[in-house]
């Protein structure tokens, strides 16, 4: 027998099964043997009560499991979200690193394209002028001689009218 009032109902399912355990252990010792004297009546009440707390435990145990579930979904279903995002805006950056590595090397591609034009430009026009020297070169030698000629020529009449 315990010291406790037994009209108190112990609360849940731990409760009972702690009322039953004090029970137990608070029953009074056979002499001379590790038995115990319980109520017999005492004890059958303590277990239809754990009979009783029970389906409701049970009950209540489904429902948290259940909202652990749901709220496990919603964690999975945010982490899944989160992940596709993060998934498209790597591929973005991909993209967009790819196109900006693209458009330097294009760059330099065009760059070397327009110093190689140049240089070209450069040579050709330098030809151009050395050919067109060489010409007045020329012209010029022909002009000097006409020039040497007619002075020459000049020279010779004045030396003749001298005379």
């Amino acid at each position: 027998m315990t010291d406790e009032d037994p009209t108190t109902r112990p609360e849940g399912l731990t409760g009972v099964l702690d009322a039953i355990a004090s029970a137990v252990a608070n029953a009074r010792a056979m002499p001379m043997s590790s038995s115990v004297l319980v109520n017999r009546a005492e004890l059958l009440d303590l277990v239809d009560q754990a009979r009783d707390v029970l389906p409701s435990q049970l009950s209540r145990a489904d429902e948290v499991l259940a909202d652990a579930d749901a709220a496990r979904s919603v964690a999975q279903a945010d982490a899944d979200a989160v992940l596709a995002q993060a998934r498209a805006q790597a591929a973005a950056l991909v993209d967009q690193e790819a196109v900006v590595v693209a458009a330097r090397e294009r760059a330099a591609q065009v760059v070397a394209d327009a110093e190689e034009t140049a240089e070209r430009l450069q040579r050709e026009a330098d030809d151009y002028c050395d050919r067109r020297l060489a010409d007045f070169e020329i012209d010029l030698g022909k002009v000097l001689s006409q020039v040497q000629a007619g002075r020459a020529k000049l020279a010779g009449r004045l030396g003749a009218d001298e005379g």
